[in-house]
This record gives C-alpha cells, structure tokens and sequence, in this order.
C-alpha cells in the first residue's frame, strides 16, 4: 500500500495543535497501533518544534512544510523550511546518564528522534533544511 500526506504549518507555537491530526489520517492509513502511533507523533513533534522554536529569526514568520510517505512498510517523514540551516544529526548524542540539574539544556528532542525512527537524515539544498525520517513499520 502506499500513501501521501501533507501539512504546511507556520512557525507558531500554536501550530502543534494540528499536528495530531495529521498523524491520525497517517496512522488510520498505515494500519498502525496506538503505541506505534503515540510513537511516531512524539518523534514528528520533538522535530517540528525544533523548527518552529529555532529556524527562523525571532518575529520572523516562515513555513514548516510536512510530508509523509507510506511505501510498502516504510513510513517516511520529511519536514523542510528555509529557515537557517541546521542539521540536527550533527548534533551531539545527549548524555542521559547526568540529572536533570546537570544536564544542559537542549539535545532530547533529537535523542527521542534518533531513538524513534529507523534513520534520520538532513540536507540543505537550495536554501532549504530537509530532515527525513524513517521509520519501518
């Protein structure tokens, strides 16, 4: 079976809330269970906060487009902006083993992200940041 979704937000805190929704016409599409569900919107919210919070420069309004593929059995999740580049895979693994007063702020989105999926990947081409993530279900 395959499918597409997509979903175009505005980096607005606000626009999370729309995010549920997207996941449950992929999830009801996929055939997925409730866990894997719950799963992936964790892993797609982590990186598109990520994007809302950090891409575009404060007061500066700019897109956060979302597309998934259902392929078979891979689901695939790519969100792109033009925001200002950066790749989240480059960043540090975060060090779990410290407390929560020890450890520095930042860097557990991505760890959820890394944990969830089956790869992630980013590329900036043509002034756009592309992550892409891959989950086999």
């Amino acid at each position: 079976m395959s499918a597409s979704f997509h979903l175009s937000l505005r980096n607005d805190v606000q626009q999370i809330l729309l995010l549920e929704e997207f996941m449950e016409r992929v999830a009801t599409a996929a055939g997925l269970d409730p866990a894997m569900t719950m799963s992936l919107n964790l892993a797609l919210e982590e990186a598109v906060t990520n994007v809302i919070m950090y891409a575009y420069p404060k007061g500066t309004e700019g897109p956060v487009d979302i597309d998934a593929t259902l392929d078979g059995g891979e689901l695939c999740f790519v969100l792109s902006d033009s925001g200002t580049p950066f790749d989240p895979t480059a960043a540090p693994e975060a060090d779990i083993s410290l407390g929560v007063e020890e450890r520095p702020i930042g860097g557990l989105g991505i760890f959820l992200v890394r944990k969830i999926m089956d790869q992630v990947t980013y590329q900036y081409t043509g002034g756009r940041n592309t992550l892409k993530m891959l989950k086999k279900i």
